[in-house]
Order: C-alpha cells, then structure tokens, then sequence
C-alpha cells in the first residue's frame, strides 16, 4: 500500500537445471531438506529440481498485507497450490512492510530464511542477502521477459543484475467524497494544483467552535504525499551529480511548511499517525467512508478497500506556476533469500512467475487497484471489461505514464531515515519545515559523504 518511505501484486521447471549456489545457505551436492507439510520433511537430493521431486516443495512465502489486499493474496495462493502438485506456498503474514524487512533480517542472522519474500532492499542484495534471479528466469520457457512494463522490471535489478521481480506496481492518488464535493458546488477536473484542492479543502471542512468535525483532506502519515508534492514542485532529493543533499531547498521547504500549516494552522486536514501496522492507513479510510473527512491521498492499492458508490478518485495535482503532478511510480518487488535451498529457489520462481503471469496480474489490479506488471495485462479480457465500468481503475495508470521514478537511497536508508523523522517533526510536531529539514540534510549529507 505504501510507496518508497514508508507504504506495500505457472510453469513446469525443466527437470536437469542447473543449480544456482546459494551464499551461506544448503550448498554443493549434499542432500536438502524440504518441508512437504504432510509427512515432516523430505529429503531431495540437491542435484534434483523441483519438477523431478517425488514430494511437493512446500516454501513460505512473507508478505506484509491486511485486509482485502490479504485476502486476495490468500486467494492467489489458494489457486497456485491447487494449480499443480510439486509446490506448495505457505503464506506468512507480517503486520507490514517494515516489520516483514525486521522479520527477514532476523531470519538471516539465523540462516533460517523463507523462500521468497514480498520486499526489496538494494543494499542487502549488495551484500549477498538476496539471490540473483536472471538464471532463474532464463529458464522459465513462457515468462517473456519484454511483455513485464519495463521500468517496473528496471527497478529491481541492481548493478546490471535482476535480483526482485515486481508483483505489483503503486503510485499515490487521490480519493473523495462524490456527495461533498457535490454538495460544495466543487468538481474533481478542476482541481489542477495543490492550491485548488487546499481552496476545496478549507470550503469542505466543517468546525465547531476551536474543533474541526469533517475535514476536507486528509494526507497520509509519512514523508511519501509530501515528497510527492515537492517532486511536482521541481525538487529533488540528490543533485545531478549525486553529491549533494538538497531536501533543504527552497521547493522542498515550502511544499512541507505548506502541509504543515494546513494541519496545524488552518486544520483543514489531519494526519492519523502510530499504531499497530496499518493501523493508521485504515484510520484514514475510515474517516472519508464514514464522512468525517471529504477525502484522502492514498494508495493505489486501496481500491479492493473502498466503495466507489460513495468515493471517486482522481490524480495528484500539481502547482500554478509549475505543471503537473510527478508523484513517485513504483514497484512492490518481491525476492528470493540468498540463504534459501536450491530447490526452494526454484520453487519459489515458479510461484513468482505465476503470480505474476498476465492473467494473474490482472486480477490482482481488478481486486486491488495497484498496476499490473505486464503490458498483456491490460488486453484481458476480465481487466477489459472491468475498466469499462470502473473507470477509476485507470487513474493510477493514467498517473503511473507521467510519475517520477522511485528514490535509490546510496546510504542504504539513512537518507530516507532522515526523511521520516523530518516528516513526524512536521505533521506531527509542528515544527517549521525549514529546521526539520535542515536538520535532516545535516545528517544525510554527512552519511552521503561517508560514501566517497
């Protein structure tokens, strides 16, 4: 559901593969272990795959999914599993993408590791964490590497190698009211800039006294809708050259002292923050669904979870002066442990590559909202038809043609660190965004400069 900072969509394999080596983890020729979930353990040997296996291959596959967005992958795997007999997908459920990344760091340091994982982590995949896939791939006679949208592809490969495969594509969009904005007298297509829809705002919040009852927008908790609303604005997070930190600057300083003062000052928008998980995501939902707020920015992703009776969506604006919204288009990857077995990494490509088959991926955009990973995806048949009468399911695509690329943090996240505490100092703690923010670049840089 959520983009880079915070907020998370079958073949046979050919018997005699060759075996990839897994750093750290099951290698050489000695035998593997298996767990079928039927009998205990099975022992393979290693120069075995899983096509020739006499047991099926049972793997855990994690991911940080609630609500509908869970059921649908529950259901994914349900049809995978009774799709073929020689891997079975155990699905593990974490709270969230951070605590799924916390839980796969722990499972390294113990080598006790699933088989494949719904994140991604350049800096780990550096470092040996994660397994290399292009191998994997290679093998998988259908997977037609060229019909996957490619800068989805792009963004998980690292140093020429592709170490994730995007299940699902994300980007931030913006849900309302149809009723208020109805009432209000405002329309969607004329909310152009981040001015028009603070203008919208202030004309749909309703107070009573010193307490705001219905607020007209709600961001979400985090640095991802700000940083979205400075890319729109022309800034940047590195110069060209990559050797400086510029998230002091005059774009990004005033598009956050911006938020700031529409919810400290003017209160005509909230921030929900903390809890358990996605606690606060779905506090946010809650308050438009229940008509205490006139709308929100949210994710893609959100779609399965909302009732297009009542809500419409529509893209991110931009700034007068500036041009259109570049908020961030990303990927949600998936990878495979570097720790992993042999045999699991294949079964785990061979789940992979099913989930995100054209069929597959098109269903996970019709349930879910997040973008299909393959171009194919957009002639099925299914997909077809639910656009025509769910138009809202093309705004993250229409949005996607025209979003910035997703930030590569070169610290391994001290700079996107940086950021989120920056983001809580602002939305929650009113403090100007000029000092949050300088304070911030101070850190980043210096880690920046560790670098040379």
């Amino acid at each position: 559901m959520m983009n880079v900072f915070k907020k998370i969509t079958g073949l046979t394999l050919i018997a005699g593969m060759t075996l990839l080596t897994a750093c750290g983890g099951n290698t050489g020729t000695a035998n593997v272990t298996a767990t079928n979930g039927a009998n205990g353990t099975t022992e393979i040997p290693a120069t075995e795959t899983v096509a020739t296996a006499s047991e099926p291959v049972t793997i855990e596959f994690w991911y940080g999914l609630g609500g509908k967005l869970g059921e649908n992958m529950e259901a994914l795997i349900q049809k995978f599993n009774d799709s073929q007999e020689e891997v079975i997908v155990k699905g593990i459920v974490q709270a969230d993408y951070t605590e799924t990344q916390q839980k796969l760091q722990a499972a390294i340091a113990s080598s006790d590791v699933p088989a494949a994982v719904l994140s991604s982590n350049v800096d780990w995949a550096r470092k040996g964490y994660f397994s290399p896939i292009d191998e994997l791939i290679a093998l998988q006679p259908d997977f037609n590497q060229e019909d996957f949208i490619q800068t989805f592809l792009n963004q998980g490969k690292v140093d020429g190698k592709q170490y994730f495969l995007p299940m699902y594509g994300t980007t931030q969009v913006m849900y309302y009211r149809k009723d208020m904005f109805e009432k209000n007298g405002i329309l969607a297509e004329n909310i152009k800039t981040w001015e028009d829809l603070a203008a919208a705002a202030a004309k749909m919040t309703v107070k009573e006294g010193n307490n705001t009852t219905v607020f007209g927008w709600e961001p979400m908790w985090g640095a991802g809708n700000m940083i979205d609303a400075t890319l729109s604005k022309g800034g940047s997070i590195l110069s060209a050259d990559g050797t400086e930190v510029m998230i002091d600057s005059t774009e990004w300083v005033e598009t956050w002292d911006q938020f700031r003062k529409w919810i400290h000052e003017d209160k005509t928008m909230r921030i929900h923050s903390g809890g358990q998980g996605w606690e606060y995501w779905y506090k946010t939902i809650d308050d438009v669904m229940k008509g205490q707020a006139a709308g929100y920015t949210g994710s893609s992703g959100d779609q399965g979870d909302l009732d297009f009776s009542i809500v419409s969506a529509m893209e991110q604006p931009g700034w007068a002066g500036v041009g259109g919204g570049k908020p961030v288009a990303e990927a949600i990857l998936a990878g495979i442990p570097a720790k992993a077995s042999d045999i699991e990494k294949q079964a785990a490509m061979k789940w992979l590559t099913y989930f995100t088959n054209s069929e597959n991926t098109a269903f996970w955009s019709i349930n879910t909202g997040y973008i299909s990973v393959r171009q194919s995806a957009s002639e099925d048949p299914a997909f077809v038809a639910y656009s025509e009468s769910n138009p809202q399911i093309t705004i993250p695509l229409k949005q996607a043609s025209h979003g910035s690329e997703p930030f590569q943090d070169p610290t391994g996240g001290k700079i996107t660190d940086a950021l989120k505490i920056a983001a809580d100092k602002v939305q929650i703690g009113n403090t100007p965004a000029a000092e949050a923010l300088k304070e911030a670049k101070d850190t980043a840089q210096a880690a920046l400069d560790k670098l040379k």
